[in-house]
């Protein structure tokens, strides 16, 4: 079933490629950077994924929105079923939205769209938009849906680049949030757009979260005598975030330990000496494989990251590679040589996705009972 047949949408691609198809979900405009997703499941988690702020997102997948979007339900003020409260992307891009036909369907995706305000686009060649992106890179975009293209000064749109713009901003909670959890041991996660599978990763291992913001102080982290530091995902250029670089910095001097995921692993490389660079198109599925040096294992994980650590000579001093990227090289994660800091590129909850690698969380409960 479509939706919108008469209507019109248009992707506008910053180097002039103008791709036309129907609008469905919310009527309006959006600039942003085009992505794209090769995962076959779960879009209401990759939508509600802040990472992906900022970001028009194109689904490889030529079916979405087949097991419609399902009510939220929370444990403890942790989302289980979505990955934030609000859809995160600027647009959706699909080949197709199909009817929804599952037990728990609340709504379609094109409801749902509409309900948050978010235009998407669908009869449009998906694949030939991803050839495009692997051939040249990723580009701002701008989606239109139920406008006509004569209508819009695009330009006014491309006038402000994804990599200039601290989006983080957007994502952080504006005060501290606590989930209380059933041991001794006080985590203080650092979140600039935590998805909600991590909280439950570590909640389920009985910590009590402290979510702060982005930009909190050290010393306000330490006035909750946490027992560990998770410096979570989120969106956006990490080159930016130089104060969180700084506080990570500054942490470290507490000897605490330290998980850095996703964004958290590349404020780590920053804060501590390595190089983080611009992918030429990034990470995001939920089927990439990394290899685990310490056993020589490979696991297959969900990712959504655009920036990375792009070989090992990108390291900071005093650490040691922990996993890899056996496609392209990519720095996956690492290990510090002298004090408890652990990283991941990816997202070890996989949610969606494998859940191949949750046992980094429990390295990490480790780490912080073995402190306490």
């Amino acid at each position: 079933m479509t939706f919108y047949n008469e209507e019109i949408g248009f992707l506008y691609l910053e180097d002039g490629t103008l791709i036309k198809g129907k609008g469905f979900g919310a009527k309006g405009i959006r600039a942003g950077e085009i992505v794209f997703t090769t995962a076959m499941n779960g879009y209401p988690d990759s939508l509600t994924d802040p990472s992906y702020r900022g970001q028009i997102l194109v689904f490889t997948h030529p079916l979405i929105g087949n097991y419609g979007i399902p009510e939220k339900r929370t444990i403890n003020g942790i989302l289980t079923n979505f990955e934030s409260e609000v859809i995160q992307v600027e647009g959706v891009v699909i080949a197709e939205h199909t009817e929804p036909f599952k037990w728990n369907s609340a709504m379609t995706l094109d409801s749902w769209l509409k309900k948050e305000g978010v235009p998407g686009l669908q009869d449009v060649d998906t694949r030939a938009i991803v050839k495009k992106v692997r051939s040249f890179g990723v580009m701002m975009g701008v989606l239109a849906s139920g406008i006509d293209f004569d209508d819009v000064n695009v330009k006014k749109y491309l006038e402000k680049k994804y990599d200039e713009i601290d989006f983080a901003q957007y994502t952080s909670p504006k005060a501290p949030i606590i989930h209380q959890g059933n041991s001794e041991e006080t985590i203080v996660l650092v979140d600039c757009g935590i998805k909600h599978g991590i909280l439950y990763q570590l909640y389920q291992r009985g910590f009590t979260i402290v979510r702060v913001p982005c930009n909190y102080s050290v010393n306000k982290i330490m006035d909750f005598d946490p027992k560990g530091i998770v410096f979570g995902n989120g969106p956006g250029n990490p080159n930016l975030l130089k104060d969180l670089a700084q506080n990570f910095r500054e942490v470290t001097e507490y000897k605490l330990p330290i998980l850095g995921i996703c964004l958290g692993h590349q404020i780590a490389t920053i804060a501590l000496g390595g190089k983080v660079k611009k992918m030429k198109f990034g990470h995001r599925a939920v089927n990439k494989p990394v290899i685990d040096t310490t056993s020589n294992r490979c696991y297959i994980t969900t990712h959504n990251h655009g920036y990375g650590i792009l070989s090992k000579e990108d390291l900071p001093p005093n650490t040691k590679l922990w996993f890899y990227n056996p496609d392209d090289g990519t720095v996956e994660g690492w290990i510090h040589e002298k004090l408890p800091i652990i990283t991941t590129q990816f997202h070890p909850e996989a949610r969606p996705g494998p859940w191949d690698v949750t046992w980094v969380f429990d390295k990490f409960k480790k780490m912080v009972v073995k402190n306490a």
